[in-house]
């Protein structure tokens, strides 16, 4: 066989694993899954191209599930060792270690943000890459994680998100924050935006 059919042959079962994993635990808590599946290519690709490749500093990851952002990443040219993974749900972090031992995967809750990073960095992120439900959270949730994540980010460092709706997970309009939205995604199943904001 080919290299390249051997690669795919390997790649395929990987991918329907990862959904079946995604499947099963937004079956067991759906309001803490920000999807059903893992996140498109192209869509993890477009998150990952705001993300500064030549900056030393960390790179964190909110709900980075089975890794599909994640991946997107290291293609992108971030170091592994640069990646600081938050992850709600046990058995992923387990996956996440496996998958990825030079990052730093930590299992902790990403709406108490400050609670989960406060012994992990130690100099201020260079992005924040979430892949959280934000739209299923109160107002008020919504905007005290993205307060603590710009205290965890360098100045002027993003704040990426991306949401199947068809509004800002985030509002525009947050005084000293500046905001820029991607095409929509429509090749995502289903179509998504991608949202950066950053603190002026």
């Amino acid at each position: 066989m080919p290299l390249q059919s051997s690669v795919r042959a390997l790649k395929k079962p990987l991918r329907l694993d990862d959904e079946v994993r995604f499947l099963r635990s937004w079956i067991e808590k759906p309001l803490h899954m920000g999807a059903v599946m893992p996140s498109g290519r192209l869509l993890a690709r477009t998150m990952a191209q705001y993300v500064d490749v030549d900056s030393s500093a960390p790179v964190v990851e909110l709900g980075p599930g089975t890794g599909a952002i994640t991946n997107a990443l290291i293609e992108h040219g971030i170091d592994q060792k640069r990646l600081v993974l938050v992850e709600y749900d046990p058995g992923f972090c387990a996956l996440l270690r496996d998958r990825y031992p030079q990052a730093k995967v930590v299992h902790g809750d990403a709406y108490t943000l400050r609670d989960s990073l406060w012994d992990v960095l130690s100099v201020r992120a260079s992005a924040i890459v979430s892949g959280l439900p934000l739209v299923t959270k109160p107002m008020m949730t919504r905007l005290k994680l993205i307060r603590d994540a710009f205290l965890a980010l360098a100045p002027g460092a993003p704040f990426v998100q991306f949401t199947y709706s068809v509004v800002p997970p985030i509002p525009r309009s947050l005084p000293g924050v500046s905001t820029e939205a991607s095409e929509r995604i429509w090749m995502n199943l289903p179509p998504a935006r991608v949202w950066v904001y950053r603190r002026r």
